[in-house]
């Protein structure tokens, strides 16, 4: 399992998710984010944790997706807009990123029509909290009985990441209960939008790491 500090905005926070153990660092290029950061921040940010950066996008055109991918070094391509199939097509030729699609979720049909969508596309389904109006960062998690019950039909070697609502308090229990192959916080473990609480991005990843040893 790995575990992803996201939503970052300062260097001081990369490197302290770094020497907490975290295995993926976050940037978020989209605008509407209190956490957005432009691609030469995410390249700093990166290099400052000494981790694999995600870079998190939302319906960015192609040419200016993969140059911003390029630009910031990021290994993997977080997709959190209405992105069709044929753009990760497009995208797994233009550079050795994983892609994440990133799917809000009320309901196990919702698992279900990603996974036949971006299955054999995406490496990663990232599922979070459900919001009208908002494209994730919401501090709300999904119905997590949702993914227990579509998770015997989604094709195995598509890994699933479960974001939305966690922090150090609930981590342990969403480990223990769905065994994702990578959990993601922001939100939990912040003071305010994009300033990162380094005790508490300690024991998030203390309370991730204890579930998935004791599984």
């Amino acid at each position: 399992m790995r575990v992803k500090i996201c939503g970052l905005t300062r260097e001081v926070d990369a490197r302290a998710a770094g020497a907490a153990g975290a295995d993926l660092v976050g940037a978020i290029l989209v605008r509407s984010s209190p956490r957005c950061v432009d691609v030469a921040t995410a390249l700093r940010l990166g290099r400052a944790a000494g981790r694999p950066l995600v870079l998190v996008t939302a319906d960015l055109p192609e040419g200016e997706l993969t140059e911003s991918a390029r630009r910031a070094e990021a290994q993997v391509i977080q997709l959190h807009g209405s992105e069709p199939p044929s753009l990760l097509e497009a995208l797994r030729q233009e550079g050795p990123w994983e892609l994440w699609k990133a799917v809000r979720v009320r309901s196990p049909d919702d698992i279900l029509i990603a996974a036949s969508r971006y299955g054999g596309r995406a490496d990663a389904l990232l599922l979070d909290g459900w919001h009208a109006d908002k494209l994730g960062g919401t501090g709300r998690t999904f119905p997590w009985e949702a993914l227990m019950a579509a998770r015997a039909e989604i094709p195995p070697d598509l890994q699933l990441g479960v974001a939305g609502g966690l922090g150090p308090g609930n981590v342990g229990d969403a480990v223990a209960r769905l065994r994702p192959d990578i959990v993601d916080v922001s939100s939990g473990v912040e003071t305010e939008p994009g300033v990162k609480d380094p005790d508490l991005v300690h024991a998030f990843l203390v309370a991730a790491r204890a579930a998935e040893a004791s599984g």
